[in-house]
């Protein structure tokens, strides 16, 4: 693995940068701007659109695990990267065909089965890359590139959707798919470490070329509980965004789509700074007290919902998704590569965690749809709150510290002096 940011290894960082840039603007028409586009279509209500968007993450729900275990085992990762994000591309695209139950359903597939190898395979390259030591600050580094390219590929759908029509807006974000083929190319193979990208130590720190068991996912009890309360969190989050922007959207398709990508910029905006400062503090403040941070504004940002009483004052709360989601988004891969840690199943635990988290916001968007169709959107917000608050009890009496500490290097932490991994 190179060790040292020689031009070569800064050239395909920052070509990694734009992969997490275009890939934002690719899927920044879908969930929430799928349901501004949807809601004031014949035949379509909240519950049928909770329903659409559940499908596209319920695909994934069985074969995060397996695709880790590729990601760990290929030496193709580029190829895999580049493959999904033309999929996601293409997904995008059809969707605006002709909106039928079939077709919006077979988009959601192809793009949930293409959502499911994005994350970790990005992850997988970062790591290879850069090695465990800096793994946080490049993890960072990426979500605030990632959170950018959201900003513009919401302002471009939001714009699109008011001046011309939504459909233009899928279609440019459609287009950008081709820059992130294209960036993925540029990032050199030779510069992936393969054993280093599924988590085993590096060879000149002394590391084991074989990985552990399978077994080791199920006896590691603080992953497990991570993966358990993240879970929950997204149980809560999905669905906050986009019954919102569907209730500002009833009735007006055009300034719903401006509506619903300011509610997404003014998050975004804010993801920026707190994927920064997980890049600059995660390891000198460890990783527990900006989780804690992360889950505790879900629930107060619940409760604004409900009391906000214009557009305005809505746009105005969901710039504290930016803090939640900014810190939650980048902690939970630096967390699980805690806790994998010399395991060489990274990817593996990677994709097993994000399967259980995956169940709580692909479940979110139909759970609070039916609430939301029968009883309103008052009580589908606060039924979410009240699985936000479970969420952070759970997070702060269950879940350890995962950081090693500072004053070590990670690879040389003593094992009495270290919180073990395995529970």
């Amino acid at each position: 693995m190179t060790t040292t940011d020689s031009p070569e290894l800064k050239r395909s960082l920052w070509a990694l940068d734009g992969v997490n840039f275009f890939l934002a603007d690719v899927q920044a028409g879908l969930g929430p701007f799928l349901g501004v586009y949807l809601i004031n279509k014949e035949t379509w209500n909240p519950a049928n659109i909770g329903l659409i968007l559940t499908l596209g993450g319920a695909v994934g729900l069985l074969l995060n695990a397996p695709a880790g275990a590729l990601i760990d085992a290929t030496r193709h990762k580029r190829a895999l990267l580049a493959g999904a994000a033309a999929l996601t591309s293409f997904g995008t695209f059809i969707v605006t065909l002709k909106p039928t139950f079939a077709i919006v359903t077979a988009a959601q597939l192809l793009t949930g089965i293409a959502g499911v190898v994005l994350g970790p395979v990005i992850a997988a390259i970062a790591l290879g890359m850069v090695g465990p030591k800096r793994y946080a600050s490049q993890t960072g580094r990426m979500q605030a590139f990632n959170h950018a390219g959201n900003v513009m590929g919401s302002a471009v759908a939001g714009l699109a959707g008011y001046l011309i029509s939504l459909k233009m807006g899928f279609w440019l974000a459609s287009l950008f798919g081709i820059f992130v083929v294209l960036a993925t190319m540029l990032i050199k193979s030779n510069l992936i470490d393969d054993d280093v990208a599924r988590g085993l130590q590096p060879k000149d720190d002394g590391g084991d070329d074989k990985p552990s068991g399978f077994r080791m996912l199920l006896r590691n009890r603080p992953l497990l509980l991570l993966a358990a309360v993240v879970g929950l969190w997204q149980l809560a989050n999905a669905a906050m965004l986009p019954i919102t922007g569907q209730k500002l959207a009833v009735g007006n398709t055009g300034d719903g789509a401006l509506y619903q990508a300011a509610l997404i910029i003014v998050a975004q905006v804010v993801m920026i700074p707190m994927a920064l400062l997980v890049s600059k503090r995660g390891d000198q403040w460890g990783r527990k007290p900006l989780m804690v941070a992360a889950f505790l504004v879900l629930p107060i940002r619940g409760v604004l919902f409900v009391l906000a009483s214009n557009p305005g004052e809505v746009i105005a709360v969901q710039a504290l998704d930016g803090i939640g989601a900014g810190l939650q988004g980048a902690l939970f891969a630096i967390m699980v590569a805690d806790l994998t840690r010399g395991s060489g199943r990274f990817n593996v635990a990677f994709g097993a965690a994000t399967m259980v988290q995956g169940i709580g916001g692909t479940f979110s968007p139909a759970l609070a749809g039916a609430i939301d169709q029968a009883f309103g959107y008052t009580t589908a917000m606060l039924s979410l709150t009240a699985i936000a608050i479970v969420a952070l009890g759970l997070l702060v009496f269950t879940v350890p510290e995962t950081r090693t500490p500072a004053q070590e290097p990670p690879e040389t932490v003593d094992a009495e002096s270290s919180p073990s991994p395995v529970g």
